[in-house]
């Protein structure tokens, strides 16, 4: 997995090497990791590195200081540097004189560049760019290599309240932080550069394809379609009836087990998934080991007590669409669960739940929901953020827009439901099912060996479901 470090986690892992470091030799190890990632997207860009130009936006204190060292260690690879100090009276003293025994440039204004390198504002940086730096950023045309943190974009929350950089590559240092995987359209690509730190446990991460592909449950010599998960599916009414299909065919494509269908729409589910064992109501569903209910269910009262009663059992409930709009005004009848209990909202699902919208620090709003409420949170996004009741966070980026479709969500109710009746745990079941939720999403997007995208609704998404789980398990090592 790929972990996340908050700024305050950065400077106390920091802290000992700076007291056992002589002075300044962090930063440069920092700032020639950055002159290196600058220099290869020089050659990438350009085709050299010697007599091509470089800006750098310099602001105050450490980030400041690794933009100018960077731009000294350039400078000794011929490249032409220019520096436009944001605020010449707070610029890294070391630093500037390093750039200017080099040769580097103090400019006044930023002219042209085949690279800028944005060293405005780093991590401990709060809110949106100063006027004078917007004006400045407003006005680049070259690609922007941003140092450790887009500035404006704040590295914990990865919100941008005004004006912000938008990068092409964001070099960052000892780990990534939390708006790398928060804010993916601000940062561009992530260089990641090792400066030596020690880090402890993370305060987020996300799972790698090849994770998931490891972990998808796979039915082995011994298993049968009971053994592999039996998933209830509650789903679908008469205005919303393919609800049910979306739900239904993503459960049967996601795993090997087997799917119960309860609902009004057993018909036409039957009709497109023949392998699919439907029934009118709960009393005659028979035995499932986990339960997704809510897409396109409705919310009258009869919906509302079939909600209630799964809720009662001891078997893991996904709760989406509907069901959380009946839950909004029924949190009892979850907070005293033993049982795992998934909410997978939208933002506005968010904020009937709990009346307002997650905000800015969506990861702090979801954690806080499943903590009050005892259960596992997914706040779907492009950013998929996950929370358990314990604070175990998991954030699953999407890598494009292509899911946002209608119907997007009941896949993915499908999807969980059948990785929870496996036996998965809600977070992992989550993140697994969020990540291949969004290949299938993409690789529908694309079709074959194609190079741009088109737009996509929610069944070629669900029908793209079992090349998702394919792709993943190609990445891991074989030994499942």
């Amino acid at each position: 997995m790929r972990a996340y470090y908050t700024p305050e986690q950065i400077r106390n892992a920091e802290a000992p090497l700076l007291n056992s470091l002589p002075d300044g030799v962090l930063m440069r190890r920092a700032a020639y990791g950055l002159a290196t990632v600058v220099a290869a997207e020089l050659r990438a860009r350009t085709g050299g590195v010697a007599g091509r130009r470089v800006t750098i936006l310099v602001g105050t204190g450490d980030n400041g200081g690794d933009g100018l060292w960077a731009g000294a260690f350039l400078r000794r690879r011929g490249v032409s540097v220019s520096v436009l100090l944001l605020d010449p009276a707070r610029a890294h003293a070391e630093g500037l004189e390093a750039l200017r025994s080099s040769g580097g440039r103090v400019v006044t204004q930023c002219g042209p560049a085949d690279i800028v390198i944005d060293a405005i504002v780093g991590i401990s940086g709060r809110g949106p760019l100063r006027p004078d730096a917007a004006a400045v950023v407003a006005q680049i045309t070259a690609p922007i290599v941003s140092v450790d943190v887009p500035s404006g974009v704040d590295a914990e929350t990865g919100a941008a309240p005004g004006p912000a950089v938008t990068a092409d590559v964001t070099v960052t240092f000892g780990a990534r932080k939390p708006v790398h995987v928060l804010a993916v359209p601000r940062c561009g690509r992530v260089e990641l550069i090792d400066i030596g730190l020690t880090l402890p446990a993370s305060a987020m991460a996300s799972f790698e394809p090849a994770d998931v592909g490891q972990i998808w449950p796979i039915p082995t010599a011994s298993d049968d379609k009971y053994s592999q998960g039996v998933v209830g599916i509650l789903a679908g009414s008469a205005t919303f009836p393919g609800a049910a299909l979306l739900c239904v065919g993503a459960a049967v494509a996601a795993t090997s087990g087997m799917v119960r269908y309860v609902g009004s729409a057993g018909a036409e589910v039957v009709s497109h998934h023949p392998e699919v064992v439907a029934a009118p109501d709960l009393d005659a569903a028979g035995r499932v080991q986990s339960w997704v209910v809510g897409p396109g269910f409705g919310t009258d009262e009869p919906s509302a007590e079939t909600v209630r009663r799964v809720l009662e059992s001891d078997l893991p409930v996904i709760v989406d669409a509907d069901a959380l709009t009946i839950l909004a005004g029924n949190a009892q009848w979850v907070t005293g669960r033993t049982a795992p209990t998934l909410m997978t909202p939208h933002a506005g699902e968010f904020a009937r739940l709990t009346g307002s919208d997650p905000g800015p620090d969506r990861v702090g709003a979801v954690r806080d929901l499943a903590a009050r409420w005892g259960v596992t949170v997914l706040l779907k996004g492009r950013a998929t953020i996950i929370a358990d009741a314990d604070g175990t966070t998991f954030v699953s980026d999407a890598g494009g827009s292509a899911a946002s479709t209608a119907g997007s969500g009941d896949v993915l109710s499908g999807i969980l439901g059948a990785l929870l009746a496996s036996g998965m745990a809600p977070s992992t079941a989550a993140a697994c099912g969020a990540k291949v939720h969004a290949l299938a999403a993409a690789r529908a997007a694309h079709g074959p060996g194609r190079e741009f995208a088109a737009p996509v609704s929610a069944s070629p998404l669900c029908a793209s479901i079992s090349d998702a789980i394919r792709t993943v398990r190609s990445l891991t090592d074989g030994s499942r």
